[in-house]
């Protein structure tokens, strides 16, 4: 026990710096599920929101219901209904919840998982009588301006739509408004309305890319006119924000790929140009991280490269005033020898001859150094 709690003091002593953003982004804790059958429904992740809600909007040409479910196997009237339904459902955490839901709907207890694993990578799988997509919802977070992601599920069936995400978010918000105010959508099917739930996402990637791209221009002015330690620090952090924006948009080509080429019953010929679109957001989008990755690479080194700059400007300045004082050392080294027959000793102007000579010197070594341009 000693020799636990000794090591266990060392350890804290040695790791005062705290662990980078990066290890808990790739890292996560699916080292809870180790061990259990697949298919066991455990929440993976943080929760963010303090209870599950379900929420409705059901909905047809003329009118818009908006319809909060507390129980969910009420939500079997909605899957039978001649109307098309939209479920959304806020809180990830309450596996039982899910539970309920999945069984109401049919859905594969491997679905289930994958929308309570919030380390889930974005993918698309077709079972038939629905489809099943995760995603990515990339934010900055307001108070701690620390980029983040909120896992969001969508299933999409035969006049319904599901959505599942970790908390509420206002993405969906301007999606709700054209529900009840605009006519085009609740004309469309529910192959549409998993579109635009997609396309308000893709969107929103490119209002967090922005975000990024402001952070980088002021870094490089800061880069510019000063280029100091907490410089390298914003530079690193920032390319550990490009590669993992990098890592939950690049696998959504494949996603936007198989829903505009698959042949799911469920998506109709006039949705499928729309999805072409959706693809082409998708690819932008990589670009631009891909663009802001070599725009971070090229600000390290020249981070680096000044940083080099100016320890060369200094270790010139020392050189130069290292190698004008050799000569004024060497001659004071000679008048400062105790030898009794030293001519200049003698010298009533010995003194101030000898500074002449040092100040000569130095003049001409300056003037030299000048000619050269290395001053």
């Amino acid at each position: 026990m000693n020799g636990e709690k000794h090591s266990k003091g060392k350890n804290q002593g040695e790791n005062k710096r705290p662990p980078r953003r990066i290890t808990k982004r790739y890292a996560g804790n699916r080292s809870i599920k180790t061990g259990l059958p697949p298919g066991t429904l455990v929440h993976v992740g943080n929760r963010k929101t303090e209870n599950a809600t379900i929420t409705v909007l059901e909905y047809d040409e003329n009118e818009v219901r908006k319809i909060k479910v507390d129980d969910p196997r009420d939500l079997a009237y909605y899957r039978d209904s001649a109307k098309n339904s939209w479920v959304n459902i806020d809180g990830l955490h309450d596996a039982k919840l899910l539970d309920a839901v999945g069984t109401v709907f049919g859905l594969h207890p491997l679905v289930l998982e994958d929308m309570l694993n919030t380390e889930e990578r974005p993918k698309i799988e077709d079972y038939g009588n629905y489809t099943f997509i995760a995603v990515k919802q990339l934010f900055i977070d307001e108070n701690t301006g620390v980029l983040d992601t909120d896992h969001q599920n969508f299933i999409l069936g035969k006049g319904f739509v599901i959505s599942a995400g970790e908390s509420r978010t206002r993405v969906f918000d301007p999606i709700r408004e054209r529900l009840e105010s605009g006519v085009r959508l609740r004309k469309m099917g529910t192959d549409y309305l998993a579109y635009t739930l997609l396309d308000a996402i893709v969107d929103n990637y490119f209002d967090v890319l922005e975000q990024q791209g402001e952070m980088i221009e002021k870094v490089e002015e800061i880069l510019i006119s000063n280029p100091v330690r907490s410089t390298l620090n914003k530079i690193l952090d920032a390319k550990n924000d490009m590669l993992y924006i990098h890592k939950n948009i690049w696998p959504l080509r494949e996603v936007a790929n198989l829903l505009e080429r698959g042949e799911s019953p469920l998506i109709g010929h006039e949705t499928r140009v729309y999805l072409r679109d959706l693809y082409d957001h998708v690819m932008q989008a990589l670009d631009t991280t891909e663009i802001y990755r070599d725009i971070l690479s090229g600000l390290l080194d020249v981070y680096l490269s000044s940083v080099s700059n100016r320890m060369n400007e200094i270790m010139k300045v020392l050189t130069i005033i290292s190698t004008i004082f050799i000569p004024l050392t060497f001659l004071a080294g000679i008048y400062g020898m105790n030898f009794n027959y030293m001519p200049e000793l003698g010298w009533r102007w010995g003194y101030f001859g000898l500074l002449g000579i040092m100040a000569v010197l130095s003049l001409l070594m300056l003037l030299f150094f000048k000619r050269k341009k290395w001053l």
